[in-house]
């Protein structure tokens, strides 16, 4: 039975989620306190974790930053403001979805197993792509950049898997749209650019260090590292 760790101050709105995710075969576990968030990370190892952004104390913005200094575990957020400045932050620090509050449960759950799949299945019959200096395995999920380990979001991993498997093709923001599933992307705002920015960052890119996805102004990115024939 998968685990879901639920991080929001609304002790009524846990009740419900925790009622209604048991109904669909989940294990639940609330937190009212963000300041504990990472111990019951620890303990508990969830599967997923559903995160408030206005909580107390902590906002959901610095519990994703302390989680993610340590664990990978998918992440959820919950949001009562609906703005798109939530949305970019969030993925920004490594977020996986993102859902504007009030939610149809329905819905979350739909998102919950739509990420658990992609977690949990390859997205083809290539299970490892191999480039110079990148090693993608992707039913470990595994990532070795110059032969060391790099941690990457279901997000970030899905997208370079992603753009990896078309190396040499210029991919557009709809087509990045259409193939990233999960998030509710939308081509006009900045989300699949703060995506790709920072799965950039994590192969150790900057604007003036271009090794494997390159920026195509105007219309998206293409993968540009020479793949390695085995």
């Amino acid at each position: 039975m998968k685990k879901i760790l639920i991080i929001d101050d609304d002790i009524k709105l846990t009740d419900l989620l925790e009622e209604f995710l048991a109904e669909n075969k989940f294990q639940t576990k609330s937190l009212h306190e963000s300041t504990k968030a990472l111990e019951v990370v620890d303990k508990y190892v969830p599967d997923l974790i559903i995160l408030d952004i206005t909580l107390p104390e902590m906002d959901g913005f610095q519990v994703l930053r302390t989680i993610r200094k340590e664990h990978e575990t998918p992440v959820i957020m919950l949001t009562a403001r609906g703005e798109i400045s939530d949305r970019v932050v969030g993925l920004d620090l490594g977020a996986d979805d993102y859902m504007p509050k009030p939610f149809e449960p329905r819905e979350l759950l739909a998102r919950i197993n739509s990420i658990l799949r992609r977690v949990n299945e390859p997205s083809s019959l290539i299970d490892i792509l191999e480039f110079e200096g990148l090693h993608i395995d992707k039913m470990k999920q595994e990532v070795l950049l110059d032969g060391q380990p790099i941690h990457l979001s279901t997000t970030e991993f899905e997208a370079l898997v992603l753009i990896a498997e078309h190396a040499g093709e210029t991919l557009d923001r709809e087509f990045l749209v259409e193939n990233l599933r999960g998030i509710q992307w939308q081509s006009f705002d900045r989300s699949i650019d703060v995506l790709v920015s920072r799965l950039r960052s994590k192969l150790g890119e900057t604007p003036e260090r271009t090794r494997f996805i390159k920026t195509v102004h105007g219309v998206g990115y293409i993968f540009i590292a020479s793949k390695i024939s085995k």
